[in-house]
């Protein structure tokens, strides 16, 4: 399977789907419209081992909520992901059997040469 949940909305979002070599081989979920379902979810979990490793903590709301001041377990992020599609790291690239998370160049460039 290969699968990008992005935000239509995030210039590097769009940004980074424009360096993905043969981007039609993948499906392409905008998670503002089309939201993570629990399902979706947990199947990434498994991949990357840990909500936490799935979660976002630049996400305006992550301070607005005081979240940057609780201890949060992996049952609250799990929660708060499924909750707002902003605390989804993005994007999340699933490439055959693994997961390449967020937009740091290290992870962008693994995912680009896995794309090949």
């Amino acid at each position: 399977m290969n699968k990008i949940y992005h935000l239509a909305t995030c210039s590097t979002c769009q940004r980074i789907l424009k360096e993905i070599p043969n981007l039609k081989r993948f499906e392409l979920q905008d998670i503002k419209t089309e939201a993570i379902t629990a399902k979706q979810l947990d199947e990434m979990k498994k991949m990357a081992g840990s909500y936490e490793a799935l979660f976002s903590r630049v996400a305006l709301k992550y301070r607005s909520l005081g979240l940057n001041e609780m201890e949060l377990t992996e049952k609250d992020y799990r929660k708060y992901i499924l909750q707002e599609y902003t605390f989804l790291k993005r994007p999340v690239m699933i490439i055959g059997k693994e997961i390449f998370i967020g937009n740091s160049k290290k992870v962008v460039a693994a995912a680009i040469e896995a794309a090949r």
